[in-house]
């Protein structure tokens, strides 16, 4: 796929979701923002890829509410004029220990991360169909998708986390009869969470075998690759540094 012309639905734009959006706009695509919260992150990156001569359209929307994702795509197609990516960023990332899980936590985790990337899939997939083909790209985490679990604290976030993993190979045979390509990335120590005090950044870089953090543009790289793509779908691919390794 050229991506001059076409038109990108980014779900999650805090942090990493926006330096996606302005990298395909640099490649000449327009997009559309979805944020729940983080409005203003949203904006800023409007804000750029505006700059750089591209459309860019804003949208309050909680993924995990069927009638909001639809709603979210049809006003990207209402505002751009069409659809020919969706990549579903949106999650929840919080440690909460074992005994102290609710159902609503269970819930909410799987609803955002899980169920809200079917979601918007089902509601994006007439769209592409429409323009005779697309890509959706997913992200999981190296963690789910190294086939264990390392941290303890995360149940509910693993869980969904490897379920995507197989969301995106039954979505990639589903629809590869209609040109749509299915694929998801499993990010591993890409940026330090503002959290994380200076010994646990270095210790993160000592465990990965590339010995450093990775930076938002091998995610940007990333996805770039697999919605250029013409002939890979239903793979999950692991910009890690070779963490998944250890």
């Amino acid at each position: 796929m050229v991506l001059t012309d076409k038109v990108a639905l980014i779900t999650g734009t805090k942090r990493i979701g926006a330096s996606v959006a302005e990298g395909l706009a640099r490649r000449g695509a327009d997009v559309s923002l979805c944020y729940q919260q983080s409005i203003a992150d949203a904006e800023r990156a409007a804000a750029t890829i505006r700059a750089m001569g591209r459309s860019a359209t804003v949208t309050q929307a909680n993924v995990a509410c069927a009638s909001d994702c639809q709603r979210l795509v049809d006003e990207t197609v209402s505002e751009l004029g069409r659809l020919d990516i969706l990549i579903n960023m949106a999650s929840t990332y919080v440690r909460i220990p074992f005994d102290d899980l609710t159902e609503t936590d269970w819930d909410r985790a799987l609803a955002v991360d899980l169920k809200g990337a079917y979601l918007c899939s089902r509601a994006a997939v007439p769209y592409l169909r429409a323009v005779g083909g697309g890509r959706i790209v997913n992200f999981s985490d190296w963690v789910a998708r190294s086939g264990r679990p390392r941290y303890r604290g995360y149940l509910p976030y693993y869980v969904a986390k490897v379920a995507l993993v197989g969301l995106t190979e039954a979505l990639a045979l589903e629809l590869a009869g209609d040109s749509i390509l299915v694929n998801a990335i499993a990010p591993g120590p890409i940026v330090p969470p503002d959290d994380l005090d200076a010994h646990e950044v270095e210790q993160v870089k000592q465990a990965t075998p590339l010995g450093r953090w990775g930076g938002v543009d091998e995610i940007v790289k990333a996805v770039v690759a697999l919605v250029e793509s013409d002939f890979i779908t239903g793979e999950t691919i692991r910009p890690d540094g070779g963490r998944h390794l250890q």
